[in-house]
């Protein structure tokens, strides 16, 4: 069972797009909107999502980047105002999709009667963007050296991994299984991935994809 989201990213500059390249990796489909052609170019040359260059406070835009198929909006751009109209528009639109605005100044809590999240990368990084995006079932821990990832991973039902001992499953190298699903001992060669349980996992990001297709499938 795939639990892949389609995922429509207003603003494609560094925030953006770390966000972006974070969910591309863990096997999302994403697209971005961005108003400046140079950007829009460099975005086209990574490969990693959909790029459409234009502004999202236009319906139409955000119409042609797949508003009505969404599963998330997330106004990333630097800001404040266009995230919240973006998301609030997205809301007005698409009332299914979950919404995540970038906020770079206060505390945020005024504006949560509008969107489903508030981030501040500029405080916490990509990473907390891309789990706010993401939801619940995968979480990035923290930011640890380079780009390696510490995720808290909910094993799906179904997936190829899940009611197998650790032994078993062929995880790509650069994959550490850290805790059981009780977070109290470290994982072992019998540990049982669990359907429904949550495991710490230590991920390479080339890696990524691959880990999650054997956890969610």
């Amino acid at each position: 069972m795939t639990q892949d989201k389609s995922v429509l990213i207003v603003g494609g500059g560094r925030v953006g797009f770390q966000t972006a390249e974070l969910l591309a990796d863990r096997g999302h489909k994403i697209t971005i909107i961005e108003r400046d052609p140079a950007t829009c170019e460099a975005l086209t040359d990574e490969w990693m999502a959909t790029v459409i260059q234009g502004d999202a406070t236009n319906p139409e835009i955000l119409a042609q980047g797949g508003l009505e198929k969404a599963d998330v909006v997330a106004g990333l751009t630097g800001q404040s105002g266009v995230n919240l109209a973006v998301c609030m528009m997205a809301t007005r639109l698409s009332p299914d999709a979950r919404t995540v605005a970038r906020i770079d100044h206060g505390d945020g809590a005024g504006y949560k009667q509008f969107v489903d999240a508030i981030v501040y990368p500029e405080r916490a990084g990509a990473r907390v963007a891309a789990n706010e995006i993401v939801g619940s079932d995968v979480q990035t821990l923290a930011d640890v050296t380079g780009t390696l990832d510490i995720m808290e991973v909910l094993v799906e039902e179904g997936a190829p991994a899940a009611g197998k001992r650790l032994a078993d499953v062929r995880f790509p190298a650069g994959t550490l299984v850290i805790s059981d699903d009780d977070g109290e001992r470290v994982a072992q060669p019998d540990t049982e991935l669990r359907p429904g349980r949550r495991y710490v996992v230590a991920v390479e990001p080339d890696v990524v994809d691959e880990v999650m297709n054997l956890l969610r499938g």
